[in-house]
């Protein structure tokens, strides 16, 4: 075992302090990473206030975490000691099923191992990246390519991939016409990422107080969903419709900016349950469905293609004494675009 500093949470709600966690000794398949870069997502957030249910406290949040391989077991034959490397939401899966041996570990049958709030298969609670090092199996280790740097990279671990992932599922490229609700965290990779596809990009958010940002980084149209004029205007526009929010939206007014067979794909998961107007998805073969993070194979893909296409995440750098005051900058949306903690501040 290693002791290792950390921020944690010590009981729900409560505001994240430093502390020291124990990292498991490395095994013969495990890569130790010393961790440089963490993201904050706005679902450690949701979990450390248990928003989506009861959870495991102490809680050392962070699952977009980027790092340097400094110890390889003696079974690892992917990575080596220097090598650049991230970790996303999950650290294990159950391997057998037919999600993961489709390189959809992410759909688990059994369900993922998460990077943090979790029980791992040796019985003890999973720990985050808000932490100076972890101990993850290689084979739910990323290789980040040279040509992103560590800060920009860590959010494509959650962000970046939860976007990839649907955006490649429906076919999203030239020819079609892609929606983004909300340009924070999420959206803005929503956006840059689509438009590196090839696709017409709209930005819906609340306000136009971001109009430029979106402009910038790839959003072709950019609206306010303040303005009842918005949903008239857009009416059966597009053949995606990307809810990248959390929180409780007029889902009959969204999915009518659909054109036949067209899909809202929701990625944000709000706290309190919502309506859904099947008056909405009726008549026009509209559907509404979700989509999680991605897979091992499928992760590796969108870290090489932002490397290519040089996207990484719009950031602002933290000390790791600076966790409290993001979380309550992130709940106002006052972050352009992705708060990450430099770990050697911890």
């Amino acid at each position: 075992m290693t002791t290792v500093a950390a921020y944690a949470a010590p009981s729900p709600k409560a505001p994240l302090e430093r502390t020291t966690i124990e990292r498991r000794a490395v095994g013969a398949h495990d890569v130790l990473i010393d961790i440089r870069f963490t993201g904050i997502c706005h679902s450690d957030i949701h979990q450390v206030q248990e928003g989506w249910g009861e959870g495991i406290f102490p809680m050392v949040p962070g699952h977009e975490i980027a790092g340097v391989v400094s110890e390889v077991g003696p079974a690892v034959t992917r990575f080596t000691v220097g090598d650049r490397v991230g970790v996303g939401c999950m650290v294990d899966s159950c391997r057998v099923c037919e999600n993961c041996k489709a390189g959809l570990q992410q759909y688990c049958v059994r369900r993922p191992t998460w990077t943090y709030n979790a029980v791992g298969k040796d019985g003890e609670p999973t720990y985050g990246g808000y932490a100076q090092r972890i101990v993850v199996d290689e084979n739910y280790v990323l290789r980040i390519p040279d040509g992103l740097p560590l800060d920009v990279a860590a959010p494509l671990l959650c962000a970046g991939i939860t976007t990839y992932s649907p955006l490649k599922h429906w076919n999203v490229g030239p020819g079609k016409k892609v929606a983004v609700v909300g340009f924070g965290g999420l959206g803005h990779m929503g956006v840059r990422i689509a438009h590196a596809l090839g696709a017409e990009v709209t930005v819906l958010s609340q306000s136009l107080r971001k109009k430029d940002d979106g402009l910038r980084l790839g959003a072709d149209h950019y609206f306010a969903t303040g303005d009842p004029a918005t949903f008239d205007t857009l009416r059966g526009t597009f053949d995606m419709v990307l809810n990248t929010v959390s929180a409780p939206l007029d889902f009959g007014a969204f999915l009518g900016l659909l054109r036949t067979d067209g899909a809202m794909v929701n990625l944000g998961l709000p706290d309190e349950p919502v309506q859904i107007p099947l008056s909405a998805v009726l008549g026009d073969r509209r559907s509404l469905t979700s989509s999680g993070i991605g897979g091992i194979p499928e992760t590796q893909e969108m870290l090489d293609f932002c490397a290519e296409h040089g996207l990484g995440a719009v950031i602002e750098v933290i000390r790791a004494d600076q966790i409290n005051e993001a979380y309550e900058r992130v709940v106002r949306s006052d972050v352009r675009y992705r708060f990450v903690i430099d770990i050697a501040t911890i």
